[in-house]
């Protein structure tokens, strides 16, 4: 891969650990703030609302722009705004500094997606998308448990300091490596045309899967640190230690999705999503198990990230060339709007449902849903032409 999808990556990796490592620090930032949990995890649903809106307006907004430009003035605000994370004073002021860094998330993924699918042959996009992707598998396996450890050492305010600095490391990687050439923004379309393209049924489509999907995942993973304490019944030091396992699911899920979404993109689609939601559902046995639920917390970031690279390939795929960016960062929504689901619906399981015990169970069928959804699709899209693409 050239380097300048590694320089992608970099920055993948400050965004990735800001957005995830919040739930190493649930239970640290509700006792500091004085909030419950679930209020504490409405600051997942805050980021996830933030990218979700923002990045259809961003990436209009900033569609004249050269890529490259885009990326570092976007790495900027999240610098910035976890900063302002860092030396919040109170939920209000923290929530707000949340959304301002997820400003920068959907574009940037978005952006990023396309710049990464340029620098490579036809034939390694996907496989370009997922390298990219890693940033983000390696901010669960990394940057997810030394955040939550350097939150136990030191205060959670400390970790939003160490991200601030790797958001700084991210913008020096991009200013040097991503070729300004390589970078430049579409050609000038009507903004009507654009969205016409990615308001069709098959990107639509493509999008409620992707929401579907992910939401089951942050229905768990949002609230991992109290099912590994409550149920599982590990202790609090020992939660940074199996969020590694996580992270290594991860980056084997993404590179195998990216890999086999080169080679058979609708197959490795259903494959990924169906592993996805059996995985939840058999969690809810897993939990009550100290060394089955590390294993299933594995599976788990093995089916999230497996469902990455073909869910954005088939986006991709299927806008058209002029609207690609905005495709790709509506995507990108999509998996936040999935995350803040994700992370209310576990909320509400807790507090007015069967409770934390549950939630697994009740994630594998909402994301069964995604896997209904592209039968549906399938089942409507198939052109003798296209057979591929449905």
């Amino acid at each position: 891969m050239p380097a300048a999808v590694y320089a992608l990556t970099v920055g993948a990796f400050g965004i990735g650990t800001t957005e995830f490592v919040i739930m190493g620090l649930l239970q640290q930032v509700a006792a500091d703030l004085q909030v419950t949990i679930a209020a504490a995890g409405l600051l997942i649903s805050g980021y996830a609302l933030g990218v979700f809106l923002g990045a259809p307006v961003l990436t209009l907004a900033t569609s004249r722009w050269p890529r490259k430009s885009v990326l570092l003035a976007l790495m900027g605000i999240f610098i910035v705004g976890n900063v302002v994370c860092a030396v919040a004073s109170n939920y209000a002021l923290l929530m707000v500094a949340r959304v301002i860094t997820s400003m920068a998330h959907g574009t940037f993924f978005g952006v990023g997606a396309v710049v990464a699918t340029t620098l490579v042959n036809e034939e390694r996009k996907a496989s370009a998308i997922s390298v990219m992707f890693t940033g983000l598998t390696f901010a669960t396996l990394i940057g997810v448990p030394a955040g939550a450890w350097l939150g136990l050492q030191l205060g959670w305010r400390a970790t939003f300091w160490a991200v601030a600095i790797l958001g700084v490391l991210g913008l020096a990687a991009i200013a040097w490596l991503v070729p300004a050439e390589k970078g430049k923004a579409e050609a000038p379309s009507d903004i009507r045309s654009e969205i016409a393209a990615v308001t069709g049924a098959k990107v639509l489509s493509g999008l409620l899967m992707t929401v579907l999907s992910w939401a089951g995942v942050f229905a768990v993973f949002t609230y991992i640190q109290p099912i590994l304490t409550g149920i599982s019944g590990f202790s609090e030091k020992a939660v940074s230690p199996i969020l590694l396992a996580f992270g290594g699911g991860m980056i084997v899920g993404n590179l195998i999705g990216g890999r086999l979404a080169d080679r058979r993109l609708t197959a490795t689609l259903f494959g990924s999503l169906i592993f996805l939601a059996a995985v939840l559902g058999l969690m809810s046995f897993a939990i009550h198990s100290k060394a089955a639920v590390v294993v299933f917390t594995g599976l788990l970031g093995a089916g999230a990230f497996a469902t990455v690279a073909p869910l954005q390939m088939r986006v991709l795929r299927h806008a058209g060339s002029g609207s690609q960016t905005l495709a790709s960062s509506l995507n990108i929504g999509a998996f936040n709007l999935g995350n803040a689901i994700g992370a209310w619906l576990g909320g509400f399981v807790i507090l007015h449902g069967p409770g934390l015990a549950n939630i697994p169970w009740i994630a594998g069928l909402v994301s069964l849903g995604s896997v209904a959804v592209a039968l549906l699709s399938q089942g409507a899209s198939r052109a003798p032409e296209d057979p591929e693409l449905a």
